[in-house]
């Protein structure tokens, strides 16, 4: 198999990742441009061009929900009785828990103030990744969904880009999850373009000649958090280039990443 049709390599052959996280991006509003403010932005980084065969662009969700208007105003939401009641008990806001629940395919849990819901993607998130944080002037007000088609959203940045900096750049749009079993979150991968999401390592020998049958690698997942770690959550950097993840190329989309009902043990 080819390299340009998913052949696995090795992530770094040398060792060594990077991360940059991209300066001058500004607030973004429904209806900007947002390609056009990343190509500004990999312009104006110190050290990003030229950009490297082995780089991988990391945007946000938020950015991407707020460029596509994916956005709910809460002053108009009525939220249902028992949805106050429940958001009176745990201490949330009833009108964002209606949106989460309005977007959801299926409700997985809801206790503890806790709403852990199926989106339409199928991503099992809390809140539907419906988000409050970091709107701007709109604080309080607003919250931000999921992109409709996050693989499509990365695959319009990746042909933008392409376009301006003649440079076919792989594209992740990242959001921050949640995991069963442990405290904290970490970001991953919600959208892809350009790269496959995951690299299938079964059948194939490890360092001492063993064959693998079980390891398949997150590869996209990991670079979301790779690219997360120099973004933070308060820097008001919504866009990294992570450097030397040299990921395997081909046409991925983020359905491939979810794991299919019949092999869920915890459904």
């Amino acid at each position: 198999m080819s390299e340009g049709t998913g052949a696995v390599r090795d992530r770094s052959p040398d060792g060594r990742i990077g991360v940059i996280a991209l300066d001058g991006v500004p607030e973004i509003r429904p209806g900007d441009d947002l390609t056009a403010l990343l190509v500004a932005a990999l312009r104006a980084t110190p050290g990003v061009m030229p950009l490297a065969p082995d780089d991988v662009l990391v945007v946000t969700q938020k950015i991407v929900s707020k460029a596509e208007g994916a956005i709910v105003d809460l002053t108009a939401i009525e939220p249902r009785p028992e949805v106050i009641d429940f958001a009176k008990r745990w201490d949330r806001d009833p009108r964002q828990l209606e949106v989460v629940l309005r977007e959801a395919r299926r409700v997985v849990r809801m206790d503890h103030g806790v709403l852990i819901t199926e989106t339409s993607h199928g991503f099992i998130c809390a809140n539907g990744g419906v988000d409050a944080s970091n709107m701007g002037p709109s604080s309080g007000t607003v919250v931000t969904l999921l992109p409709a088609d996050p693989d499509a959203s990365a695959a319009r940045i990746r042909a933008g880009v392409l376009a301006a900096l003649g440079v076919d750049l792989p594209v992740v749009v990242s959001d921050s999850f949640g995991r069963p079993w442990r405290w904290g979150i970490v970001d991953v991968a919600i959208g892809v373009s350009g790269m496959l999401p995951l690299d299938d390592m079964r059948g194939k020998p490890d360092a001492d000649g063993r064959i693998m049958h079980s390891t398949v690698r997150a590869t996209a997942d990991e670079i979301a958090t790779a690219a997360e770690l120099a973004l933070g959550k308060t820097s008001r950097r919504p866009a990294a280039i992570v450097r030397g993840a040299n990921p395997t190329r081909g046409e991925g989309r983020i359905a491939d990443a979810l794991m299919p009902r019949e092999f869920d043990l915890f459904r």
